[in-house]
């Protein structure tokens, strides 16, 4: 009797350890689809998927280093505005209220106008000040300009402040130049000092304006592990190694929906887009040519994307290849699967 009881449970172990190796084979075969699939995608260059804090599978493509250093391009709009967060929780901006006068007293007393002096920083923030884009067509104009702040206070209106989205890089760039201003330190050393030094994350390149202040929402390189820090710190609420780096209330307007672009049905927060994916609501720091850092929290998932930067076109045509990856491999894998 004993001899029997013993080959059954011997039996029903052998059968569970058979169960389990053909679901970690699925999921194996299931992820080397999705690898494979971004790999037919010839703009991607890395993807690294995480879920529960736990890092699923990391990879490169066209022989790229994960350990590289990308241009995240427009993605680092999302990072100046964690670190406008960080400035008012700090106190060197009183309020997201405070207006863009209090920073730019010289330019406003040549130039005064009472419209522009009462932009605020939530209209900064929300790409909702109503001056002309510096961005698209108008981009290359602003950045051979002297003076890259003077350049896009000096935008006429093209509509009412607090009106419609008008996305512009200038309007980010104003943010930098005014944490610097606040903070009485270069808006890197503010950011190394309170935001990337915490999370141990090294910059690669960050350019400056004529002036020598860190660009506001263009140009930043940063590993694609390093990126996948920060969407996990917007998962876990702002914290990072039990350490509050951002105000979890900061994570929340960040995530709200204050407009939406004419070019896209995506909403847009604080200096992050959002968009309902897969049946989940996403949210993302997104750069031109496909740089992305895509936030899902109902599953616990942050999936990090980085691309060539090269022969991207007005029209955004990567995400038509990027977007199904997300829907219909990444999110039904994350959602199906015990980790």
């Amino acid at each position: 009797m004993f001899k029997k009881l013993c080959l059954f449970l011997l039996f029903i172990t052998l059968l569970s350890f058979s169960k389990l190796a053909k679901a970690q084979s699925a999921d194996s075969l299931a992820l080397s689809t999705i690898f494979q699939s971004a790999d037919q995608i010839s703009s991607v260059r890395t993807l690294l998927i995480q879920r529960q804090g736990k890092l699923i599978k990391a990879g490169s493509f066209d022989g790229r280093n994960l350990d590289r250093p990308y241009n995240i391009k427009s993605a680092s709009k999302s990072i100046l505005g964690l670190l406008t967060g960080i400035a008012i929780e700090k106190g060197f901006i009183p309020s997201v209220d405070e207006p863009i006068n209090t920073y730019f007293p010289e330019y406003f007393e040549s130039n005064p106008d009472s419209l522009k002096e009462s932009i605020t920083i939530r209209n900064l923030l929300t790409m909702k000040t109503g001056l002309r884009s510096t961005s698209s067509r108008n981009y290359g104009a602003w950045v051979i300009s002297d003076n890259w702040v003077e350049y896009a206070l000096e935008q006429d209106f093209v509509s009412e402040i607090g009106g419609r989205m008008v996305y512009s890089t200038g309007t980010s760039h104003l943010l930098s130049v005014i944490i610097s201003k606040a903070a009485e330190m270069s808006t890197k050393e503010f950011a190394e000092k309170y935001f990337f030094g915490p999370l141990k994350i090294r910059v690669g390149g960050w350019d400056k304006d004529p002036q020598g202040n860190y660009m506001g929402g263009n140009n930043m390189a940063l590993k694609p592990r390093d990126l996948l820090k920060i969407g996990q710190l917007m998962l876990d609420e702002g914290v990072y190694n039990d350490e509050q780096i951002v105000s979890k209330n900061w994570i929340e307007e960040s995530f709200g929906t204050y407009t939406y672009s004419n070019y896209n049905p995506y909403g847009y927060g604080y200096q992050w887009w959002n968009q309902k994916i897969g049946g989940y609501q996403t949210f993302f720091a997104w750069g031109n040519g496909g740089q992305y850092i895509f936030v899902i929290p109902e599953i616990e998932a942050v999936v990090v994307i980085t691309s060539s930067t090269l022969n991207t076109t007005p029209r955004r045509s990567y995400k038509n290849t990027i977007f199904p990856l997300l829907e219909e491999q990444i999110i039904p894998f994350l959602k199906d699967e015990d980790f």
